[in-house]
């Protein structure tokens, strides 16, 4: 049977001291209701003395949560002590969290004090604090960089205090795992009664390697790990508490597991990113967008053969629905097939090189190419149209009346019309019908951004009707006149192939 390693976690407290992250009541609620469906062990509610928004918040969540422990961070004074008491008065269990610097640079510097005063200060507070609660938990502050010596000296007289959670915070993120490992290790051998109390690592990311030197410390014999979502907090964040959750999953060979609901992590994650306005990076390991994304097409090859080759997690593990194969320029044939089967198309072998080519042509100039992209890449791609437009110029104004001169292929002859119209696009869609001899209804017309920006691609779909018959047609292009022509004839091509109208053989034309 593994060890269970306690998920602590602080997106209330550590978390929300983010700048422009602050979550009101309400919103705390909700956090906390989501993380005790999560499987969290330990709630870091809030700093109650900080405010009177914080203590009611603190009070709130003691009313509404039922599993998990509440927890309340208070500095080694007994006014802070005592108000935090009173906001976990509704809580079913709860927890004091108390503490106090022991490094030199906060002995000296901070506290303008010694080594002495503050071991007795730190006593004197885990004292206080168990006239209210039995369950106390001492932070020793700025711990990664403290002598290890008095570190020792200071967590057993802690714990002998009285303390049940002994909490070692690489405060500012100093620390090397190799080191802080060390340090977890030094407590277990030299704290002779380590057994009456748990070590939790509080680790932060200054050096980006929280989740490293968290994980340094459940090797050496840490058993609570303290956490946020999306690994958010003071400055560089915390350790993040869905990559410990998939990393104990992952490796058992730690031998270690918690009782995280992993399928449950996306849905927290989206929620405190929104909530606290705060978007996750792309690159995020595990609730990252592009954590299960592949792009290469040497990988997307890969994971389609078997998702292992290039993902050791599953996404569903975390609660997100599929791993994404990303086309791009660097995407090759079988992330091409996998989307075009995808979307109803079954291109034999022999075609699928040609639409390949046609496919980089186009993802050349874009960073990602989109389901819309690749129905237009089809319906331009699977055939040979029998229509094809050779040449375009309009000539529009105020006060000039719109002129449109076309020029198209029919069947590898070339035909050319002019005709004037209300405006640039009737006036090219006008000269089409010149050439073709043929009227068609417009029954719709839709203009729409490919993305943001006014130099981007536009969309063009349009609806014609002909004997009875409507017929859809996409068209793609910066100039929305030509992809308007474009959409028409994607149309007129649809019409020719069933239809085979005598004026697309012919090429009867109709003077303007």
């Amino acid at each position: 049977m593994s060890d269970k390693v306690f998920i602590f976690d602080t997106t209330l407290r550590d978390g929300e001291q983010v700048p422009g992250c602050q979550l009101s009541c309400t919103e705390k609620l909700t956090i906390a209701r989501q993380l005790e469906l999560l499987g969290v062990d330990v709630i870091e509610a809030g700093f109650p003395i900080s405010s009177p928004e914080d203590f009611r918040s603190v009070e709130a969540i003691c009313k509404a949560i039922n599993d998990p422990v509440i927890c309340a961070l208070t500095r080694a004074v007994e006014k802070d002590i005592d108000v935090a008491a009173e906001a976990l008065k509704y809580a079913k269990r709860k927890r004091i969290h108390t503490g106090i610097g022991v490094s030199d640079y906060h002995i000296l510097s901070k506290f303008k004090s010694n080594r002495a005063a503050v071991l007795e200060r730190g006593v004197a507070a885990v004292k206080y604090a168990k006239r209210y609660v039995e369950d106390v938990e001492f932070y020793a502050e700025d711990a990664g960089r403290a002598d290890n010596a008095f570190l020792a000296e200071m967590i057993e007289a802690v714990i002998r205090a009285g303390a049940t959670v002994v909490n070692i915070p690489d405060t500012t993120g100093y620390c090397l795992p190799a080191q802080y490992g060390a340090k977890i290790k030094y407590l277990m051998e030299h704290v002779s009664n380590i057994d009456q109390a748990i070590i939790s690592c509080h680790c932060h990311n200054d050096l980006g390697m929280a989740t490293a030197n968290t994980i340094a410390g459940i090797a050496n014999g840490a058993r609570q790990v303290e956490v946020t979502m999306n690994g958010i907090g003071e400055r560089a964040g915390n350790t993040s508490l869905e990559e410990i959750a998939m990393i104990l999953k992952t490796h058992q060979s730690l031998n270690c597991h918690t009782e995280i609901k992993t399928k449950r992590i996306f849905v927290l994650s989206t929620l405190v990113a929104k909530m606290m306005n705060m978007p996750v990076q792309a690159n995020k390991a595990i609730v990252g967008r592009n954590a299960f994304a592949h792009s290469s097409g040497i990988h997307q090859d890969g994971v389609l053969k078997n998702r292992e080759n290039y993902e050791i997690i599953a996404p569903e593990d975390v609660g997100i629905a599929q791993s994404s194969i990303v086309l791009t320029s660097r995407s090759g044939k079988a992330a091409l097939r996998y989307h075009l089967e995808r979307l109803g198309f079954t291109p034999a072998t022999k075609d699928l090189a040609k639409i390949y080519q046609k496919f980089l042509l186009v993802a050349d100039g874009k960073k990602e190419m989109t389901d819309d992209d690749l129905m237009v890449l089809m319906n331009q791609a699977v055939k040979e149209d029998r229509v094809k437009l050779e040449r375009l110029q309009v000539v529009c104004g105020q006060p000039l009346h719109p002129v449109a001169t076309v020029e198209l292929s029919i069947d590898g002859k070339i035909e050319r019309a002019c005709a004037t119209g209300n405006g640039p696009v009737n006036a090219a869609l006008l000269a089409v019908d010149s050439i073709l001899g043929l009227k068609f209804e417009l029954e719709e017309y839709l203009v729409q951004a490919m993305a943001n920006g006014s130099s981007d691609e536009g969309k063009v779909n349009m609806r014609i009707l002909y004997e009875k018959g409507q017929y859809h047609g996409f068209g793609v292009d910066k100039d929305i006149v030509l992809a308007s022509v474009k959409a028409y004839l994607h149309a007129v091509n649809k019409i020719a192939i069933i239809k085979a109208p005598k004026a697309l053989t012919a090429n009867k034309k109709i003077a303007v």
